[in-house]
């Protein structure tokens, strides 16, 4: 495991389970993958899978999920994002014996905001990964490279909340994405600077909730905060 890359699916399940012993009765979740394998080819970066230690942790998760909050899973097409709801869900069949719908490919749990890869990765590359991100944040980045960042926090979390009104009292949405789909919803919507707040590890998780006519994101590391309508 690399020094950065850190397990959080013990923080996401706490986080769960805060929420219901509030009394919430559905949630929306997006959370990265789990522990992935890693290449030096760019082009081989939507086929790479997860690790074995990875897999284990998606199925352990499963198996932690609640049989109070039924599971419905969503992610993107890259294959280490497939994989992790396809495990995760066989570990909440194997704890509970209960069979949820097939998994839904979704562009916005993908990497729609990037524009240009090729300009992207060079960047990247060029600054190192925090920089970039800071740069993306601060709208220093051009369009046609990236989208704009406080957009894209927007599209990821109104999609949050239109899995959330799709779900009936006691069914859960599990979108498992990437960290770049998070880092712009902590920035942007949970006040959660990457600088101070650190890498989204894998299987770290968001949350969105109603309460009282009210619908609110959050986190292991933010209280509750209201999403204003967009």
């Amino acid at each position: 495991m690399r020094p950065k890359d850190v397990m959080r699916h013990k923080e996401t399940l706490e986080t769960i389970t805060r929420l219901m012993d509030d009394g919430v009765d559905k949630i929306a979740v997006i959370m990265r993958h789990s522990h992935r394998y890693f290449g030096e080819d760019s082009a081989k970066e939507p086929f790479l899978g997860l690790t074995e230690k990875g897999k284990d942790h998606a199925f352990e998760l499963g198996t932690w999920l609640p049989l109070s909050l039924q599971p419905h899973f969503f992610s993107s097409f890259f294959g280490r994002c497939i994989e992790t709801a396809f495990v995760m869900d066989k570990g909440y069949i194997k704890a509970h014996g209960v069979f949820s719908d097939h998994n839904i490919l979704a562009e916005e749990l993908a990497p729609f905001y990037v524009k240009d890869f090729t300009k992207a990765i060079a960047l990247m590359s060029q600054v190192g990964t925090p920089a970039f991100l800071r740069s993306w944040f601060n709208f220093e980045i051009d369009d046609t490279i990236m989208c704009n960042p406080e957009h894209t926090a927007d599209t990821i979390a109104d999609f949050l909340v239109s899995r959330l009104d799709t779900l009936s009292s006691g069914e859960m949405a599990i979108c498992v994405s990437h960290d770049w789909n998070i880092f712009p919803l902590k920035e942007f919507k949970l006040g959660l600077s990457h600088e101070t707040h650190g890498t989204v590890g894998f299987m770290e998780g968001v949350m969105v909730y109603e309460k009282e006519d009210n619908h609110y994101i959050t986190n292991y590391q933010s209280a509750p905060v209201l999403l204003k309508k967009t």
